[in-house]
């Protein structure tokens, strides 16, 4: 499952994107309940705001129960996430993410683009009020899997599907089964392991 993921690198074009954080900086490990940076449609154009990875709907109670990822099979029914996967669909923009395999002793891998620098993650986002301030929150689409739940990536025309509100039903079911990209994958050291680093040698190779 995508527990974490890392956005270190970017373009000039990428950070010209309305709303882009002057003060964004790399980070190697992106864990759940950090801040993270979301691509929404804004009144017809793509714009850049934080959230909290964990989604948080505005009827949420108990803000301990707050998902950081949610089923493609599923979301379109749980009453989680079937309003946001209607109405409040972002992405989330990566250069690649973490996977643990194994058994025994679990081994930590890094997956990235095989072509692109940039990878983009399907995400449903919900707005919630702290003591008169509105903040947002986020969650990663994944993919339906019979063992690692990795995230459903986009590509061009499926990101601005995603993102458009005037999407057909049909067609946002037909994404979240989309294709998915080749993925270069490499064994890391156990560096990654330590929570607390968030630094290059988090990508350290066995």
């Amino acid at each position: 499952m995508c527990g974490r993921f890392a956005l270190f690198r970017w373009t000039p074009a990428f950070a010209a994107i309305r709303g882009f954080p002057a003060d964004q900086l790399p980070h190697w490990s992106i864990s759940p309940h950090s801040q993270v940076l979301l691509l929404r449609n804004v009144e017809g154009e793509r714009e850049f705001t934080r959230a909290r990875w964990g989604l948080t709907p505005p009827w949420l109670t108990d803000l301990t129960k707050t998902p950081a990822q949610a089923r493609a099979e599923t979301l379109a029914e749980q009453p989680m996430f079937r309003e946001a996967f209607r109405l409040r669909r972002g992405l989330l923009p990566a250069n690649g993410f973490y996977e643990w395999r194994g058994s025994a002793r679990k081994r930590p891998f890094w997956m990235s683009g095989d072509a692109a620098p940039l990878l983009h993650f399907a995400a449903l986002w919900e707005a919630y009020p702290v003591e008169g301030c509105v903040y947002l929150s986020v969650a990663v689409v994944t993919q339906a899997a019979a063992s690692q739940r990795r995230p459903l990536i986009l590509d061009e025309a499926g990101q601005a599907a995603w993102l458009a509100a005037d999407t057909a039903p049909g067609d946002l079911q037909a994404l979240l089964a989309s294709p998915q990209p080749v993925l270069r994958e490499r064994v890391l050291a156990n560096l990654i392991n330590d929570p607390k680093l968030d630094a290059p040698e988090c990508l350290t190779p066995a």
